[in-house]
């Protein structure tokens, strides 16, 4: 039965927002609307417009036998910069203080709607480069790389300090947290990544980058690529980061925890995704 425009709008958007980065075929939509060509196409037209003006990516269509329609996510940068000022607003709330001079960032990290959009503002960077896997270390970055992964249409990993028994054989590296000075262990499943791969690297909270580079090396005895590295915030450090070409989403100026003040700026994410995008 031929479905009709309205019903296959709805669900062929459905259908692309759940594929990001996935070559479809025009003859796979053809075949599940009972449709004309000229009709899907006219279909995807119309959702490309939509999308774009609503800044919620690229949907790009490719002529030819191997052809067919691919969407990119993305996110326009009056959007982006509206959502980060009030995720900079709530990080600044003087009751995420912990002992130690340390943030609370579970809830924010543990939010379902503030972490999709955490996801699609990082995956928007590198919606239009070669990224085979996301990479993270235990424990906090995990939800951060999952929601990024979603929206790049690519699987996640996850690096960790103390192996588990059901990762199998692990490659590992030692390496200097920043911070604190002392050398720590980074392990990876062997077969969590397969040679060459081209890998974005994620994290919540960045300080001396210690962390960070562990994962940068333990990539290199993958014969990994490096595509781009995305924390969700960084703090002032005043020692020598060991990561210099990063992006971050916040960026924590001072933290004074005898006044019980928390100052926070965006990052420089919007620059990033300004680049990306031109």
């Amino acid at each position: 039965m031929k479905v009709k425009r309205s019903d296959r709008l709805i669900d062929m958007t459905n259908f692309l927002l759940d594929h990001p980065r996935q070559l479809v075929s025009l003859p796979f939509f053809v075949q599940r609307y009972n449709s004309a060509k000229s009709s899907i196409s006219e279909d995807l037209a119309i959702i490309k417009r939509a999308f774009k003006a609503r800044g919620l990516g690229n949907v790009q269509t490719l002529p030819g036998a191997a052809g067919g329609v691919e969407y990119f996510p993305g996110v326009s940068p009056a959007v982006a910069r509206e959502f980060l000022q009030a995720l900079a607003t709530k990080l600044a709330d003087n009751e995420r203080l912990l002992p130690g001079g340390y943030l609370y960032l579970s809830d924010l990290l543990g939010n379902p709607n503030d972490l999709k959009i955490i996801g699609r503002l990082i995956a928007a960077q590198y919606a239009g480069q070669k990224v085979d896997a996301v990479m993270t270390v235990a424990t906090k970055g995990i939800p951060i790389a999952q929601s990024v992964a979603s929206y790049l249409g690519v699987p996640f990993v996850i690096a960790r300090r103390d192996a588990k028994i059901t990762e199998g054989a692990t490659v590992s590296v030692n390496y200097v947290s920043a911070s604190s000075d002392r050398i720590q262990k980074m392990e990876l499943s062997k077969r969590s990544l397969s040679e060459g791969a081209n890998v974005v690297i994620v994290d919540d909270f960045m300080k001396g980058g210690g962390t960070v580079r562990g994962m940068h090396d333990l990539l290199k005895e993958f014969n990994a690529h490096l595509v781009g590295i995305t924390v969700f915030a960084e703090a002032n450090f005043s020692g020598q980061r060991l990561v210099q070409d990063y992006t971050s989403l916040l960026k924590v100026v001072e933290i004074d925890t005898r006044a019980a003040q928390i100052e926070v700026q965006l990052g420089n994410y919007l620059d990033k995704l300004t680049a990306a995008q031109e």
